[in-house]
């Protein structure tokens, strides 16, 4: 299947950054999206709760803003978009998967010794000091979420902050901890 007229005007719009043309992307695609990930975790026996889908979902869509759309301009239309994106996110979501697949066995299979003790108060300073490196507002985010095990739900309820902004504030808060880690690294 072609690109269509649609679709060809919709990526125009996003690469030339018309207003409001990255919402109608995320509006016209989050249902593919999501169906990738219910798919992709279904097929390899994963059960998915609603916060692991919405971060998954903010995974694809940032990587497809990464680096200006870097994805979108490598896209040559000899595919509909909607297919083109469906291995985009499939890839996403099952690299996704699949790490935190297996950090959770990696975690499982070691008892906590002394030294992984050790280890994890060292880990606990160096994320605190890349917290640092995050607006006030983002680093209290992150720590309910991922320090004080809050859901999404709760947060919201804590912050004021609407439950569907969680998950992509969260993922663009990684990113910058990301790069933070590699420019200390």
């Amino acid at each position: 299947m072609a690109l269509s007229d649609v679709d060809r005007n919709l990526l125009e719009r996003c690469l030339t950054r018309q207003p409001r043309a990255w919402e109608d992307f995320v509006d016209r695609f989050t249902g593919l999206v999501v169906h990738v990930i219910n798919h992709s975790a279904q097929s390899r026996s994963i059960r998915l709760v609603r916060e692991d889908f919405e971060d998954l979902a903010s995974e694809v869509f940032l990587t497809v803003l990464r680096e200006d759309f870097a994805i979108l301009r490598r896209f040559r239309g000899q595919s509909s978009l909607a297919t083109y994106l469906t291995v985009i996110a499939r890839r996403v979501v099952v690299r996704e998967l699949l790490a935190r697949k297996q950090a959770t066995s990696l975690a499982a299979s070691h008892p906590v010794a002394s030294a992984e003790t050790e280890a994890r108060i060292h880990d606990r300073e160096e994320v605190d000091r890349l917290l640092e490196d995050l607006e006030p507002g983002e680093a209290h985010i992150v720590r309910l979420f991922h320090l004080d095990g809050l859901s999404y739900h709760e947060i919201s309820q804590s912050t004021g902050i609407n439950e569907n902004s969680i998950g992509p504030l969260l993922a663009r808060a990684r990113e910058k901890m990301r790069r933070a880690g590699e420019a200390v690294g």
